[in-house]
Formats: C-alpha cells, structure tokens, sequence
C-alpha cells in the first residue's frame, strides 16, 4: 500500500478514491491510516472476505490482499486476489488503467 501513498497527488488529479480494509482492530489499523495516509476500514471477517471471493489465512487468522478498482459507475473494472506477495496490484498500474479507461471514454 506504501506506493499508492507515494502517488497520492496523482490519483487526486484523477479523482481516484483510494480506500483500504483490514482483518486488523480498530487501534492498528487507525495506525496503518495514519502512517499511509488513506483511510483504512477494520475488522473484516472470514465471511466477510469470502463473500468477496477472497482468501482467508486460516492459520495467522487474517484476509489476504483482494484489490477491487471500479468505474465511477461502480462497475469492477479490474479485480485481483492473492495468497502471498507475489502479483498484487502496483499503484502504477492502477493510473495507467484509469488513462486507459479515460481515453477510451473520450473516444480514442
């Protein structure tokens, strides 16, 4: 999450909302909040991840990364779930996605 926080300005210009949720408690993640600067939801559930498709870590107790990008009609646009580090979704990415849609948009 650290490099959407370094592209903040840019998703600003584009009017990209940018929020985050966690399996952590309210104190730790009002922590991670702060640190990242965007606002982080707590307390998500096994139900609650499984209901979005994604992976709960049975073991360590907590949901593992599950990335939604929506249009402004609120339609998903692109969707990833991982089980480790490996193929999460890069902030960069995310920018040259919504050009793309933008430019599709428009007509190009």
């Amino acid at each position: 999450m650290d490099g959407f926080s370094k592209i903040k300005a840019d998703l600003d210009t584009h009017n990209i909302t940018l929020v985050a949720a966690s399996s952590d408690p309210q104190d730790k993640a009002a922590e991670m909040a702060e640190e990242i600067g965007f606002p982080v939801g707590y307390g998500v559930s096994q139900a609650d991840i499984e209901a979005l498709g994604g992976y709960w870590e049975a073991n360590r107790k907590f949901a593992q990364p599950c990335e939604v990008v929506l249009s402004p009609e609120n339609q998903i646009v692109q969707l990833s779930y991982s089980d480790g580090p490996i193929a999460r979704t890069e902030a960069e990415d995310v920018l040259k996605l919504v050009a793309f849609r933008e430019k599709q948009r428009q007509g190009g």
